[in-house]
């Protein structure tokens, strides 16, 4: 069973990717509010994913708890503007994961993000199989 929701972890991480990456790409054609919005918040989600893939036997409770401060650490740590890491947030991949900037509203987007995916992740695997 574990290998079976690691593969839907897996499954929900790219999706997230997916749709993250969709939603910067194209977002003049999106409205307003989800061109600001949804990349944080699936990026957000995608980390969550990424701790229940990781640690699929913990509690949801768990990786809402990791995906939190894994996300706000990465927003503080945008406080730091040394040259080195600054180098590392110009290319692509350094801004995808790491930002550019520290922005606080960005926190609100990942708590959204999480919580949807905990809901999402209940709904599939705690409300779709109640015993478990």
């Amino acid at each position: 069973m574990n290998e079976l929701k690691r593969g839907i972890y897996l499954l929900l991480i790219v999706i997230m990717i997916i749709f993250g990456l969709a939603s910067r790409a194209n977002g003049s054609s999106h409205p307003a509010f989800l061109a600001e919005n949804a990349g944080d918040a699936l990026w957000a989600a995608m980390v969550y994913f990424g701790f229940r893939f990781l640690f699929v036997r913990k509690s949801l409770q768990t990786a809402m708890l990791l995906s939190v401060l894994f996300s706000f650490g990465i927003e503080f740590s945008q406080l730091y503007q040394a040259d080195w890491i600054n180098q590392i947030r110009n290319t692509l991949l350094g801004a995808l994961i790491l930002g550019k900037g520290f922005l606080a509203v960005d926190l609100v987007r990942y708590t959204a993000g999480i919580i949807v995916a905990v809901f999402l992740d209940w709904c599939i695997f705690i409300r779709s199989n109640p015993r478990k």
